[in-house]
């Protein structure tokens, strides 16, 4: 018998040390602790994002000076251009998180992202240095009208990185979260932690981008700043492969979504049944061996939803509940995780607003610059794409305040682990996103004005409205990010963060839609469009004054959508970090995250 108990803590000790969250290491073994995953994994994850965002910035920050100066669209066009571009690259991940979370996993969609992205911007390099896909040929170097050629190889580069951009977004960001175990308390809050240096990366790509790169495009040769851009890329890829040790995994279990319809089937089927009082008369499967994933806690709203997980009477033991048709029988697990979909979608629809203000930081943000003084000496201008490096580092000095001095102050006042609640968090950015679009509309109606006596501002005037506009994403789009990722089903991790980058793409698809209805009922009766051929010609003031509007309504509409929601009831064992002379792990329950 002592034999027997001296085996049995052994084994123990070694579960201890292993992680138990259905992750897997490179060998499809259970992973050490030790070894894999944590920052020493994430760390290879966040030096390929910054080169995925030094790529996606250095092109989108310039791509509305690119079409006005090379390809000679106007206003107009061109910035439709860059918001139907950026829409689909922020749109697609919804499909890539899907593939993602369904069959590839996430570590080979990333891989796979990653050859369309060089492939992209291969192209871009081509169309610069190959001849016969130059703007104007091999024949000159300037032209009032870019070749049919040079543009049809541009936008195949473009939709390329789209299209690759699908497949990064959401995978990469959720791998990175993976690699914290939300059953290990001091991993929980390094997980916390990790969005924040997450968007650190981010922002210094966007940073590098715009200065930079952008520098390069617009005085030393697109070409360069291209081929600057491709090679970063494929070292990049190389250091994340060499992480493939130290990352864990998560293995594709099949479509995310088929749990959901199972459950609406089920809650049709049971449609004329009473749903029991207590809440444990509902289907549950008991936990088998190691707990390998997290159940949900019953909640009681949405209670029709409910009737899926009910037993009926031919049901009469486990035996037969595991035989049954999952298509009738759905677990409370389950039926919680649609509940889930159902209440975030009215935060999905709230959150657009944000699309539409980092829309305007890539688009109109850059044209008024453009159409400023923009020298800091004889010999030196600011490129205009370049001032979006404000909102780099407005995002970035928010988010390190927050996160080394706010939060750990918040925590010990109100005893949550965030700090503040993830909603109210987005609800502050929202705030501070309608207070850049009042300095917005202010300034360009005194650029108007000055212009109109034949005088330029200086492109410092813009610095408020950049700065804000980061301030106000270092709360709003981290919180999002965290948002999605943490209050989806497990199973739909990458598809969360797909919601996320959605949120931007639709609403860069909707700031095209507003720029046409306002154009189409400003000119009517002979009046003139709010948007025209060029920023002296259009009242871009108006517009900005619109946007606020919209956004002040939709922050009453979110505030009362915060105050109702109800966070992600968890059930699970969670190992914590015991510091005390018997130093060790022991295992807890968690109530609810």
């Amino acid at each position: 018998m002592e034999g027997r108990e001296d085996i049995h803590d052994e084994n123990d000790t070694k579960l201890l040390h292993h992680v138990h969250d259905s992750s897997l290491d490179y060998k499809g073994k259970l992973p050490l602790r030790s070894s894999t995953g944590s920052w020493k994994a994430s760390f290879f994850i966040i030096a390929i994002e910054f080169s995925e965002r030094l790529s996606y910035f250095g092109i989108a920050t310039n791509m509305i000076t690119y079409m006005t100066k090379v390809m000679h669209q106007d206003l107009e066009t061109a910035a439709n251009s860059v918001n139907i571009w950026a829409g689909v690259a922020t749109v697609m991940p919804l499909f890539g998180g899907f593939l993602a979370d369904a069959y590839t996993g996430r570590y080979f969609m990333i891989l796979f992202s990653a050859i369309l992205y060089a492939m992209g911007l291969g192209v871009y390099t081509m169309s610069q240095y190959i001849p016969s896909l130059k703007p104007c040929g091999a024949t000159s170097s300037t032209c009032e009208h870019v070749s049919k050629v040079h543009e049809l190889v541009y936008f195949l580069a473009a939709y390329l990185v789209a299209l690759a951009t699908g497949g990064y977004k959401p995978c990469l960001e959720s791998f990175g979260a993976d690699q914290f175990d939300d059953n290990h308390s001091e991993e929980r809050k390094q997980k916390m932690s990790f969005f924040n240096w997450w968007n650190i990366a981010l922002c210094s790509g966007l940073f590098t981008g715009v200065t930079l790169i952008v520098y390069v495009q617009d005085y030393v040769s697109w070409g360069l700043g291209f081929l600057i851009l491709a090679i970063t890329m494929v070292a990049s890829v190389l250091v994340f492969v060499l992480g493939r040790p130290f990352y864990r995994y998560k293995t594709a279990l099949g479509s995310p979504l088929t749990p959901l319809l199972q459950v609406l089937v089920a809650t049709f089927t049971k449609r004329k049944l009473v749903c029991p009082s207590n809440p444990s008369l509902l289907y549950e499967p008991p936990v088998s061996g190691k707990l390998q994933s997290r159940r949900l806690g019953h909640t009681n709203r949405l209670r029709f939803l409910d009737k899926a997980a009910i037993i009926e009477n031919h049901q009469s033991n486990e035996v037969d509940m595991k035989k049954q048709n999952p298509w009738r029988l759905a677990s409370v697990t389950q039926v919680e995780e649609l509940k889930l979909i159902i209440n975030m979608a009215p935060i999905w629809l709230t959150s657009l607003v944000f699309g539409i203000g980092v829309a305007q930081g890539t688009t109109f943000f850059v044209k008024q610059g453009s159409a400023m003084d923009r020298k800091i000496s004889k010999h030196f201008e600011i490129p205009a794409a370049s001032m979006a490096v404000l909102i780099a580092l407005g995002m970035i000095t928010t988010i390190a305040f927050y996160d080394k001095v706010l939060l750990p102050y918040l925590r010990r006042v109100t005893g949550n682990e965030r700090g503040i609640n993830i909603l109210t968090r987005i609800g502050i950015g929202m705030a501070i996103l309608i207070i850049s679009m009042l300095f917005s509309a202010l300034v360009e109606r005194e650029r108007l004005k000055a212009a109109l006596q034949g005088k330029i501002m200086s492109v410092c005037w813009l610095i408020p409205q950049f700065l804000i506009l980061g301030i106000g994403d270092g709360f709003s789009l981290v919180g999002m990010q965290e948002y999605f990722y943490d209050q989806v089903p497990d199973s739909m991790r990458s598809l969360g963060m797909a919601f996320y980058l959605s949120v931007i793409g639709i609403g860069s698809f909707m700031t095209t839609f507003l720029i046409m209805v306002v154009n189409q009922v400003t000119k009517m009766h002979g009046g003139k469009k709010w948007i025209g051929k060029d920023l002296n010609h259009s009242r871009l003031d108006y517009f900005y004054w619109l946007l606020m509007l919209i956004f002040v309504l939709n922050m009453c509409v979110f505030v009362l959508l915060a105050k109702n929601y109800r966070y992600k009831s968890v059930q699970a064992s969670v190992v914590v970090v015991d510091n005390s002379c018997d130093a060790g792990e022991k295992k807890m329950d968690l109530g609810g995250v």
